[in-house]
């Protein structure tokens, strides 16, 4: 199957609906699977090597999460980038991780600083090898470390599950305007305001930092129209 750059292998210790979502979500979060392209079930059982149950529940989870729209006894076709979810996972992000930092600097983990450098560290090895995949998979890295760290796993969990629109976007916005090492230079910046205990500076740095992808929406949308949701869009199909 063409769809994807990457072999899939199946661990028969582990949901196989489970492993089929995150491997379509990946893809399809980072652009490798565009936004318009037929999810046909039979190439997807094919490439998988699983019945129809799985990938449908999989499917079927993708479309909770507004990544793609399932055209019942039709066809299955990944979503446009949706503006309106992408703004609302950017504000209950911001929200969230305001409040996570202003205390996290106010009741330092004693193992916070040294783990935020380490994953900077690397960050910055990935950029300097224009290495984009890996520096988007620290970049979650470190604000999950932020999470585990304030004892909010299960909210990140719950955030990464509203933030697919908002994370394509980033994707777009990564490689423009020196936006990766702004990322790169925001990150140490959060760390070191977190180790001080200056909880206004990082929350004014996270501020900041969260804001930069909606600030340029306009310009993204201008550069990239055949990639976002129409804003009159109406899906005319139900889950089956």
């Amino acid at each position: 199957m063409t769809l994807f750059d990457t072999t899939f292998h199946l661990d028969r210790t582990r949901s196989a609906t489970l492993q089929v979502f995150e491997h379509l979500r990946e893809q399809i979060v980072s652009l490798v699977i565009a936004p318009g392209t037929v999810l046909a079930r039979p190439q997807l059982c094919d490439y998988f090597g699983l019945s129809q149950a799985p990938i449908r529940e999989a499917l079927l989870r993708l479309e909770e999460e507004r990544l793609v729209d399932i055209y019942p006894q039709h066809q299955t076709r990944v979503r446009g980038i949706d503006l309106a979810s992408a703004r609302q996972a950017h504000f209950l992000r911001l929200s969230v991780e305001l409040e996570m930092v202003h205390a996290l600097a106010r009741a330092p983990h004693p193992d916070l600083a040294a783990l935020l450098d380490a994953i900077v560290t690397r960050q910055r090895a990935c950029l300097v090898a224009d290495d984009l995949a890996s520096f988007t998979r620290l970049d979650m890295a470190f604000h999950r470390q932020m999470y585990e760290a304030a004892s909010l796993p299960d909210l990140w969990s719950m955030m990464r599950s509203c933030s697919g629109n908002l994370d394509r976007l980033r994707r777009l916005h990564l490689p423009l305007n020196r936006k990766a090492a702004s990322i790169l230079e925001q990150h140490a910046a959060i760390a070191r305001c977190i180790e001080a205990g200056d909880a206004a500076g990082a929350q004014q740095l996270v501020r900041v930092h969260l804001s930069g992808t909606l600030n340029a929406l306009d310009a993204l949308r201008d550069r990239y129209p055949d990639l976002m949701l129409p804003p009159d869009f109406a899906p005319q199909g139900l889950a089956a």
